[in-house]
């Protein structure tokens, strides 16, 4: 991923027949969040973890499957499932998502109930000439936030510690990096250096709505 460029994890991920594939969001960081694909009729055998997860839809259809039922993660949908949950993955379509670990569940957002299947988009409404955010995640190493713009609405421009990745979930934006403005539209992603410049701004007319991904 190349600060400055608005991109598509989906496209730049997207599955190999018969196979499954994963690898980190952010090399070599803190909070592991990984990237999956997985091809048609594939599946990840059941596991725990000592540490909740949340799931990411970002394309196709993901089946989070345990011992008493099973359900379906669809593009911008988040699940989550506790410490200790037996879980099997199973794409009967072919599946892009992220998994993002928790490390504490106390640091997680109510929201988030676990075994819900949830909206991203639907976790914070518009509301006239305002941003709204919702925390989901708050770590000391990464925090993973909701927010919506309303139409002439603007974040100034700002620098941040860590590496921060953005899903675009509904509408359209600008983002200003380093001088430069990029047009960001739903499902496409973006990413800010550490340090690294940025402001966001919505258009009168136009509204956004978008989930940030923050590794310190």
């Amino acid at each position: 991923m190349q600060a400055g460029t608005v991109f598509s994890l989906v496209q730049n991920n997207q599955p190999v027949e018969g196979c499954t594939i994963s690898g980190q969001l952010f090399p070599g960081k803190q909070a592991e969040a990984l990237l999956f694909s997985l091809a048609q009729g594939t599946s990840i055998s059941a596991e725990s973890y000592p540490q909740g997860r949340l799931y990411l839809g970002l394309a196709g259809e993901l089946v989070l499957q345990d011992p008493e039922e099973q359900r379906q993660v669809g593009a911008g949908q988040v699940a989550f499932r506790k410490g200790g949950s037996l879980t099997k993955l199973l794409a009967p379509q072919a599946a892009i998502y992220a998994e993002i670990p928790i490390k504490e569940e106390k640091n997680m957002a109510m929201a988030l109930d676990a075994g819900k299947v949830m909206k991203l988009a639907d976790l914070v409404p518009y509301q006239a000439g305002k941003i709204v955010n919702r925390d989901l995640v708050d770590e000391a190493h990464m925090k993973f936030v909701v927010l919506s713009f309303a139409g002439g609405t603007a974040l100034p421009e700002h620098a941040a510690p860590g590496q921060a990745l953005i899903f675009a979930l509904d509408g359209e934006a600008v983002i200003t990096y380093e001088g430069k403005d990029h047009l960001i539209k739903a499902g496409e992603n973006f990413v800010f250096a550490p340090g690294g410049l940025h402001a966001v701004r919505v258009e009168q007319g136009q509204q956004f709505k978008m989930a940030l991904l923050l590794n310190l």
